[in-house]
């Protein structure tokens, strides 16, 4: 193995997506199995994760999966125990799954704030407080923010609430596990070619909008997140924490 390989491999390391069945997830999954994790998918959709699952198993990695729906508070709790059962010890989690609930402000539901900040913001806290216990040092946690936790926008309110809230909840965390030697970073990603975004690209007019707001003229790609994953995964991050990285095509720096 060369000096870059052991540099980025995550060989005898165990890490954990949530939101793996689809979209940025799976694709994160993807490149944390082959970078050598051992990875437990966790997603809503039983049968999705299990077609993931399978997928990435037959590129060689050991991969588990775990269906759970975030939004209950009760199906947190058994998954935080699972995974003390089935790992032991825990390296990697990464908190990606969400749910967007868009609808005017002033026809806002209440079921859809409590779904999202339960989905989006509570589920990472009580993941990271749940399982930080079982990380060594080195371990890491990443947080799928968004460009929403930076930028305003109509019709979306509880959404760039809990990703807002997601950045400076990775950034109290950062403070508060340093001293076990555990990093906390999030990637914010812009907009991504995914079945979330699915209303925005199937409407040509917002599409070319939406790349037109890049300075790269493009929109994302799941497999667009692998190397920033991996790189805050592994040991080459071992001295960053408790930053932002956007992966949004030069969104946010674009006057």
């Amino acid at each position: 193995m060369s000096y870059v390989e052991e540099l980025f491999s995550l060989g005898g390391k165990t890490a954990v997506v949530t939101g793996a069945g689809r979209g940025l997830g799976r694709g994160i999954a993807e490149a944390l199995s082959r970078a050598g994790a051992r990875t437990l998918l966790v997603g809503r959709n039983a049968e999705r994760l299990q077609v993931a699952r399978e997928e990435l198993a037959a590129l060689g990695g050991e991969v588990l999966a775990r269906p759970s729906d975030l939004g209950e508070r009760a199906e947190v709790d058994a998954l935080i125990e699972y995974i003390k059962a089935e790992f032991g010890q825990l390296h990697i989690l990464v908190n990606n799954a969400g749910v967007t609930k868009p609808q005017p402000l002033l026809e806002y539901a209440d079921e859809a704030w409590d779904e999202t900040l339960r989905v989006n913001l509570d589920a990472p806290f009580r993941l990271a407080r749940g399982l930080a216990p079982l990380m060594p040092e080195g371990g890491s946690i990443i947080n799928i923010t968004s460009i929403a936790a930076e930028l305003g926008a109509g019709d979306n309110p509880a959404y760039g609430a809990a990703k807002g809230g997601l950045k400076q909840l990775t950034k109290f965390l950062a403070h508060d596990l340093a001293a076990h030697g555990i990093r906390v970073n999030a990637i914010g990603p812009g907009y991504f070619h995914t079945d979330m975004g699915a209303l925005s690209w199937n409407d040509p007019e917002r599409r070319a909008q939406r790349a037109a707001s890049t300075m790269l003229g493009r929109w994302g790609e799941p497999e667009d997140l692998a190397g920033v994953a991996v790189l805050l995964a592994s040991d080459a991050a071992g001295d960053i924490t408790g930053q932002d990285f956007y992966v949004d095509g030069g969104w946010l720096a674009k006057l």
